[in-house]
């Protein structure tokens, strides 16, 4: 079982920058797979990033290529997203989740799930 606690959201301005951290318990992070999925206030869950167990590999939703990087260090059991350019339609809860399956580029089918974190992007 793997046990997810996200941290670094906030209220930032428009064009300014956030850095989420997702803690992972257990030996075995570099086993999962891992992402990143945010839901607005009465949308749908939607897909923001993904990486594959040992990083080389990553997907992004259009929405936010070229303003988010996702990135892992597998030595301290924690995945990243450096979130840059915010925008207002940015805001949300993100969501931290891993996979024990191949990499994914989808909203749902995660194993485990953090309990989110809340980004507000002001205009």
């Amino acid at each position: 079982q793997v046990q997810l606690v996200e941290s670094g959201g906030g209220l930032v301005q428009a064009g300014g920058s956030l850095r989420l951290s997702c803690a992972a318990s257990g030996r075995t992070f570099s086993s999962y797979a891992m992402g990143w999925v945010r839901q607005a206030p009465g949308k749908e869950r939607e897909f923001v990033a993904a990486i594959s167990r040992s990083g080389d590999t990553t997907y992004y939703a259009d929405s936010v290529k070229g303003r988010f990087t996702i990135s892992r260090d597998n030595a301290k059991n924690t995945v990243y997203l450096q979130m840059n350019s915010l925008k207002p339609e940015d805001t949300a809860v993100y969501y931290c989740a891993a996979r024990a399956r191949p990499l994914y580029s989808g909203a749902y089918r995660y194993d485990y799930w953090g309990q989110g974190t809340q980004v507000t992007v002001s205009s």
